[in-house]
């Protein structure tokens, strides 16, 4: 037990002291290449968390490993490469920062309350909010050399993340009630950091 609570404490420790570096220009723009894409998801909180959370939620509310575990990460990982390709194209969408920092106040919403949710609908929810992630990567990569690579590093980076997620998910299945809630908790508390900064 107390390995599971060190486990959503590290988390949640690792997640918070992250709210100050929004996602935008967390790299200063420096996006070249595979390395630097997959190094992207790992030093923005916002996509850290969402990416780890997605996993989590995802473990936490299946009713069974297979296939309940992977609709909402390969949801969110598909999506998230259609953003980037938008935002590569030019497209614009309104309010994509608030978006971004919506999509953790739900999602840390969904672990604390470990609500099971249809496969589609499951899907349908983190793929519009990866959406949103991965068009502020593309605008971000429209101007840099490299860019396909550098899309590969992040969708990589992505895939982990939610793994790691799911494990961590898996094992606070059975444990006590409150660890997942304040792992969610800790979630819902970055989103309304990162949403007070957006706004």
């Amino acid at each position: 037990m107390r390995h599971h609570a060190s486990k959503t404490l590290a988390l949640a420790a690792l997640l918070l002291p992250l709210a100050a570096s929004a996602h935008t220009g967390v790299d200063g723009g420096m996006h070249h290449g595979f390395v630097t894409g997959f190094m992207h998801p790992l030093t923005g909180a916002d996509h850290l968390a969402a990416m780890v959370t997605v996993g989590l939620w995802s473990a936490l509310a299946a009713r069974r490993a297979w296939p309940d575990l992977l609709w909402a990460p390969l949801a969110f990982a598909g999506m998230l490469l259609v953003g980037a390709l938008m935002g590569l194209a030019g497209v614009q969408l309104p309010a994509v920062e608030p978006m971004i920092a919506a999509s953790l106040l739900v999602l840390g919403l969904l672990v604390a309350t470990r609500i099971h949710l249809p496969a589609a609908v499951a899907a349908a929810v983190v793929g519009v909010f990866a959406i949103f992630h991965g068009v502020a990567h593309g605008h971000e990569l429209a101007s840099e050399q490299g860019a396909a690579l550098t899309l590969a590093g992040m969708v990589g980076a992505t895939v982990l993340l939610h793994l790691a997620g799911i494990g961590l998910g898996w094992a606070l299945r059975h444990a006590n009630a409150w660890l997942p809630r304040l792992a969610g908790a800790a979630v819902v508390a970055l989103g309304a950091t990162l949403l007070s900064q957006a706004v």
